[in-house]
């Protein structure tokens, strides 16, 4: 069974209970896309949602006698927030027709895979114009480890002076990835003032009231990170077939706002705006087409 199925409110679901769950999504699922693959075989996603946006996607084709042949599933958050407008690339998955997005996000410091949503769309899509150009996903995340910790005091800045040094910083990194030796020097110069400043703080701070907000790789899949991100909004919900209890964060890291789905069994703490969300995420996502 997947593993980031309790985020969404199935920790305590049995296999034989769950392939009833999936044949009832095969029966009388709430959303279904035909389309064909990257082979011209048909391509079928089915989907049934469990709470407000929240659900199970079913991914196969009918056989010729008309029963329904599962290749994979996964479990879901919808994305409605646009969290990057760089260019996407998309990438297949070597054993199944599922898509992985990759984009330079410059203000993560590294490279941002997600797993995509909606893949009949993009397949739809790319039959149409053979080259397709995307710029811009929304993305969401699934979580089965996370704690709230407390926001920290920041030093106070104008919304305009803010959004100067991001995008000042970002101008430097993109001069700096094209070869730019002035930008590398900057960038350098930069990084060792703010490695002597922790130096000096982590002596006596906990490390956690110095690094605000970080957003790196976790474990050995590509498109799974650990995180610590500011809550601007959060939303508390029920499996309905489960009754297990849900929350929905809205977080901002590293400049990148999206929404992370969280079983309240795995949460420590409780989610209030201004707090901040430390976790291990899955990071999914819907290109823009």
């Amino acid at each position: 069974m997947h593993q980031f199925l309790r985020a969404i409110g199935f920790s305590d679901i049995g296999r034989k209970d769950f392939k009833r769950i999936l044949q009832d999504i095969i029966e009388r699922p709430e959303r279904m896309k035909v389309t064909k693959d990257s082979e011209e075989n048909e391509f079928v996603e089915l989907s049934r949602e469990y709470a407000s946006g929240i659900g199970i996607m079913v991914c196969g084709i009918y056989e010729e006698n008309g029963e329904f042949q599962i290749e994979y599933y996964y479990p879901y958050l919808s994305a409605h927030i646009l969290s990057t407008q760089e260019q996407i690339e998309i990438q297949k998955h070597s054993d199944r027709e599922a898509y992985a997005g990759i984009s330079d996000e410059l203000s993560l410091g590294v490279t941002l895979i997600f797993y995509i949503q909606n893949t009949a769309e993009y397949l739809a899509e790319k039959r149409l114009h053979r080259d397709v150009l995307l710029r811009g996903a929304k993305l969401a995340a699934l979580s089965v480890e996370g704690k709230i910790l407390f926001s920290v005091q920041k030093k106070k800045e104008t919304r305009e002076e803010s959004y100067y040094k991001y995008k000042e910083r970002n101008q430097l990194l993109a001069k700096a990835r094209d070869g730019d030796e002035d930008a590398i020097e900057s960038l350098t110069l930069e990084d060792m003032d703010t490695y002597s400043i922790l130096s000096k703080r982590v002596m006596y701070e906990d490390i956690l009231s110095i690094v605000t907000n970080y957003f790196m790789p976790y474990g050995i899949e590509s498109d799974q990170y650990s995180i610590l991100g500011d809550i601007i909004d959060y939303r508390r919900m029920e499996n309905y077939f489960t009754k297990e209890t849900l929350y929905c964060i809205k977080v901002e890291c590293n400049d990148i706002v999206f929404e992370v789905c969280i079983n309240e069994k795995d949460l420590l703490g409780k989610p209030d705006i201004g707090r901040r969300f430390k976790g291990n995420i899955w990071m999914q996502g819907r290109v823009c087409l």
